[in-house]
């Protein structure tokens, strides 16, 4: 399986649902580190995965609304606990829709799976993998 990966950011707020949770019950500032891999078990003609310059686009405008926001208050999310797994479906799901939208072009239509890792800190880290068709 061939596999290319990009990064970005995004700074949010947001606070968290039960006990579990203890003080990130309250509202508080989180900043995730955001990769992104996209994988295939064939390359395109040209010997690309996917273009990257249009695969990191994507991801920045997948990630645009959410950064600088509190999670809280956007409709999107209302009854969300968004917790890192949740947001990492969150973007894989907005890239999903960016690929069949022709946002990263047609080869990346072939695109099988994708999997996102929201990093919390330099130890701890959540992901979401699924496929690209059905999902």
């Amino acid at each position: 399986m061939y596999s290319v990966t990009v990064r970005d950011h995004m700074m949010i707020a947001h606070s968290l649902k039960g006990e579990v949770f203890g003080p990130a019950q309250r509202l508080h500032g989180a900043t995730y580190v955001v990769d992104v891999e996209f994988k295939r078990s064939h390359l395109e003609p040209t010997g690309i995965v996917v273009d990257i310059g249009r695969a990191a686009d994507a991801l920045h405008r997948a990630l645009a609304d959410l950064t600088y926001r509190n999670l809280d208050e956007m409709p999107e999310l209302a009854g969300s606990n968004t917790t890192t797994e949740v947001l990492a479906r969150v973007v894989f799901d907005r890239l999903v829709v960016a690929i069949r939208r022709g946002d990263l072009g047609p080869g990346a239509a072939r695109i099988e799976g994708i999997r996102v890792v929201l990093h919390e800190s330099h130890v701890a880290s959540a992901s979401f993998e699924g496929p690209v068709s059905g999902s």
